[in-house]
């Protein structure tokens, strides 16, 4: 499966233990998103658009309306890179 330079940056950041807030508008909808190392920083490279990618490949999954967080899939499609380089 080929996954973009940005998406894989995100995937390890998820395989590491982090997780993607999500924010919603009055309608339900998801307005921004924060991706979360496990230690509790920001990464920049997660917008929208890549969130919205990741959730159509089925990387990530939230269940219970909670954050989302790595699924069997992304997993899988990670590839091992020393230290996220």
């Amino acid at each position: 499966m080929n996954i973009s330079k940005p998406q894989q940056r995100v995937l390890h950041v998820l395989a590491q233990g982090g997780r993607i807030q999500h924010h919603r508008d009055a309608n339900g909808r998801i307005t921004h998103v924060d991706c979360l190392t496990r230690e509790g920083f920001r990464l920049e490279a997660c917008d929208l658009v890549l969130f919205a990618q990741l959730r159509q490949r089925r990387l990530i999954a939230s269940k219970g309306g909670q954050a989302y967080h790595i699924s069997r899939e992304g997993l899988v499609a990670v590839r091992a890179q020393h230290n996220n380089q």
